[in-house]
């Protein structure tokens, strides 16, 4: 899967110094605790849950909710959002730039990722994916009637999918262009006239003094120093979310018309923000 560089280069950032790694600490370990406590109990009711419901879920998303929605009270960093969240069946497409999309369009609304195969062996994240019931896929056109045979029951079972339609992630400060292939499935008979996409415009607002990428994490950079980052800063930054109106799949008579609609959408909310 590539990746996208962008033309400023990575960000340097400065040595923690004592106050970095206190605060680093202060965050880390109750997110730490929060995040992998309600793993556990995630993990207990999915027990139940999967016999009675199989691909249904009604309970554990909830748990998934509170977890997103507690990371930005212990991380500091302030969340507001726009618009309405779809009520009709179907799915979110969003522009991605960081690991926080994750908390971010979970916080508000109950949905279920759709990712590249390989995060599922991330340590840490590969395990909070699986058990939230993340969709993985492996960019691969020798897969893509599987992949879309996937989408296509996890949908016909009443699940809200999240993609990302750009493939990659970006420092935020764009919106790459929208890649067609995942919409295929909303055009199958079974779907076609009874599902919706809903564009959302995820901004991330740095802190005062940081470079607007602050909060960006792209290509080549690890997981692991952007995190230490992120939870070391003075003063946090804020992320809003735009919820856009849904789009009928109906009113549409290709994927790539309703892949271009979706990105109209999602950049016409990418303005700068002081």
């Amino acid at each position: 899967m590539s990746t996208w560089e962008g033309p400023e280069g990575y960000l340097a950032h400065k040595p923690l110094g004592f106050g970095g790694w206190m605060r680093a600490i202060l965050r880390g370990v109750p997110l730490g605790v929060l995040v992998f406590g309600c793993l556990v109990l995630l993990l207990a009711v999915r027990m139940f849950e999967a016999p009675l419901f199989g691909l249904h879920r009604p309970w554990t998303p909830y748990i998934t909710r509170f977890v997103c929605r507690s990371a930005f009270h212990i991380l500091g960093i302030g969340f507001s959002s726009q618009g309405t969240p779809m009520t009709h069946r179907g799915a979110v497409v969003s522009n991605h730039s960081s690991w926080l999309d994750i908390f971010t369009l979970n916080a508000r609304k109950n949905l279920y990722f759709v990712s590249k195969a390989e995060v599922a062996k991330w340590p840490g994240i590969g395990w909070l994916a699986r058990a939230t019931g993340t969709v993985f896929i492996n960019r691969d056109r020798r897969e893509a009637a599987a992949q879309k045979k996937v989408f296509e029951d996890r949908l016909l079972a009443g699940h809200k999918l999240l993609f990302f339609p750009e493939g990659t992630s970006t420092d935020g400060q764009r919106v790459l262009p929208f890649k067609s292939t995942l919409f295929a499935a909303f055009f199958d008979q079974r779907l076609h006239e009874d599902m919706h996409i809903q564009p959302v415009t995820v901004r991330y607002i740095a802190p005062a003094g940081e470079d607007a990428r602050f909060y960006g994490w792209w290509g080549d950079m690890d997981f692991g120093p952007h995190l230490l980052v992120t939870l070391a800063a003075r003063r946090q930054g804020r992320v809003v979310v735009v919820y856009h109106e849904e789009l009928s799949v109906a009113d549409f008579d290709s994927r790539k018309a309703l892949a271009e609609a979706a990105e109209k959408s999602v950049r016409s909310a990418m303005l700068p923000e002081v």
